[in-house]
């Protein structure tokens, strides 16, 4: 049982037989479905079912020349709106199943963030359609599922503070993308940051609390590539329902190290009152679609 089926709304299923019937009714009454061509006598089919906007279930299987579908996996969804990144993305095939993860290289983080790839059978069929076997990608749309997090107050700052703040970010994008390109300088005046970073980190922790030093963060979490550890700031965040089970969920867009995405979570999971600026602390998946137009 995928463990963040909680993340959208369906926390309260105990068996496989509850299970098994969530995902017969995705399969019967599917919002939408899709298939592409596998061989000569099997497609791959992807059936899709909505229980709020963007919120739902994907079920991917194989279906045969009479309409026979043999389930193979399936997986909580939410979809993000937007562009999170326009950032080279390299896709890798699961060594388990049918199923692709991305990493998406982008500077405004130090390091390379995995996701897994929620349009699939697109995917599959741009390799299709690829004469030369490379498929170009324009951006990707990242989104996250989290079954509890809770919400911190944001570290003060002035404006003079925020503006500081940007500087450095830009400048540090600068000397990564040159760093990545070889520059002996740039490497440099980055490991040179780094220690100078740490060192600041280090005397202020004796009087202060982590939590008030470190603005935002994300940085892996357990031993599979696309879970995370994350600390964002709240831009703005809305409420809506599970339509079968009728549980809340809190739609969060949140700024993590620059990085803007959307996140899901049970409203009744997080801890604490979320309001614009403030911080989710929690665990997520991460999720993306990769936007190839």
């Amino acid at each position: 049982m995928n463990q963040y089926l909680t993340a959208i709304g369906f926390g309260d299923i105990e068996s496989k037989k509850e299970l098994y019937e969530i995902l017969t009714q995705v399969e019967q009454k599917f919002t939408q479905h899709e298939l592409t061509l596998q061989d000569g006598e099997m497609d791959f089919c992807e059936f899709r079912k909505e229980y709020s906007e963007g919120i739902g279930i994907s079920l991917f299987g194989d279906m045969d020349m009479n309409s026979h579908f043999q389930k193979q996996y399936y997986f909580p969804y939410f979809t993000g709106k937007g562009i999170t990144s326009y950032a080279d993305v390299a896709v890798e095939r699961r060594s388990d199943r049918e199923a692709y993860i991305g990493i998406c290289e982008d500077s405004k983080i130090a390091i390379n963030l995995i996701f897994h790839v929620q349009n699939t059978l697109e995917y599959l069929r741009m390799c299709q359609l690829s004469s030369q076997g490379r498929v170009q990608y324009m951006s990707v749309t990242l989104s996250a599922l989290s079954n509890e997090g809770m919400i911190l107050f944001p570290v003060s700052k002035n404006k003079y503070q925020e503006k500081r703040q940007q500087e450095d970010v830009h400048n540090r994008m600068k000397l990564v993308n040159a760093a990545k390109s070889g520059d002996p300088a740039a490497i440099e005046s980055l490991t040179l940051d780094d220690i100078d970073t740490y060192s600041k980190v280090s005397r202020r922790l004796i009087s202060e609390d982590i939590f008030s030093i470190v603005d935002t963060s994300i940085m892996p979490f357990g031993i599979e590539c696309d879970k995370y550890s994350i600390l964002g700031t709240i831009l703005k965040y809305t409420v809506t329902e599970n339509k079968l089970t009728k549980e809340e969920l809190y739609i969060m867009d949140l700024e993590v190290n620059d990085l803007r995405f959307s996140l899901c979570v049970p409203k009744a999971r997080v801890v604490g009152e979320p309001a614009n600026g403030r911080r989710f602390k929690g665990n997520i998946w991460l999720q993306g679609k990769i936007n190839f137009d």
